[in-house]
């Protein structure tokens, strides 16, 4: 997989411009020290949209505990999901935090996919990315962040999700100030590499592994990091 990725990066190896070169040199980095990382974990394209909303401001430990909850009651399918009342789905993903709030956003979910693909997740991901995006935006509770989750790790679409792992690396290496934007953030990513769906799902799970065991925001583990030798002035409390 590894030589997968390479050639793939080779191919915009043109770029000239110094963030996109980092970019790469970043991910190689991440790559070579942590492998691939077998991530968004889910049994179907479903249940990774479930996750993508449940996981909204909180862990996956959390939300670990509401998909099991919700595999044991059945209700992991689209049709089951339609079906249950709202008070239950909200009581079977309490571990997730704003429960009653995230079950509207699933309900509103499975009504936007019915009303608006027939209740096909194979006809809603054959949408063009740009259109399903757009659509995706307009569901109640689905932002930025979890539009692209949805796209690019349940439709395999080549869109780069954004996170605060990822502000907070490249604050942390002179790439961005925190001032910008989420689509700023990912218009650079999408600029900077191949429109490759595999190689947008590998870069954002490693820059969440290291965010979360050593880009950590209180005491950073900057010396253990992949990315040391590419950082030029360690945070404030780094070890």
């Amino acid at each position: 997989m590894a030589d997968t990725f390479r050639a793939i990066r080779r191919k915009s190896q043109s770029l000239a411009q110094p963030a996109q070169a980092v970019l790469h040199v970043y991910y190689d980095a991440l790559f070579a020290a942590h492998g691939p990382q077998h991530w968004w974990p889910g049994r179907t394209r479903f249940e990774v949209i479930v996750g993508a909303i449940l996981t909204q401001n909180t862990s996956w430990r959390n939300v670990e505990r509401a998909i099991e909850a919700l595999r044991e009651e059945g209700l992991l399918s689209v049709s089951a999901m339609e079906q249950v009342s709202i008070r239950k789905l909200a009581r079977l993903i309490r571990s997730s935090g704003y429960f009653r709030q995230k079950a509207r956003k699933l309900k509103e979910f499975v009504r936007f996919l019915r009303s608006q693909h027939h209740g096909s997740l194979s006809k809603m991901f054959q949408t063009p990315t740009a259109v399903l995006r757009e659509q995706l935006l307009a569901v109640h509770g689905i932002g930025p962040e979890t539009a692209d989750s949805i796209l690019l790790y349940a439709g395999k679409h080549a869109v780069f999700v954004v996170d605060a792992y990822t502000r907070r690396i490249l604050q942390r290496h002179g790439l961005a100030r925190g001032k910008e934007s989420y689509e700023d953030i990912r218009k650079l990513f999408e600029k900077s590499l191949p429109a490759n769906g595999e190689l947008f799902n590998e870069y954002h799970a490693l820059i969440v592994h290291a965010g979360k065991n050593y880009c950590r925001a209180n005491a950073p583990l900057c010396s253990a990091c992949a990315l040391r030798p590419h950082l030029t002035e360690m945070p404030e409390g780094a070890r």
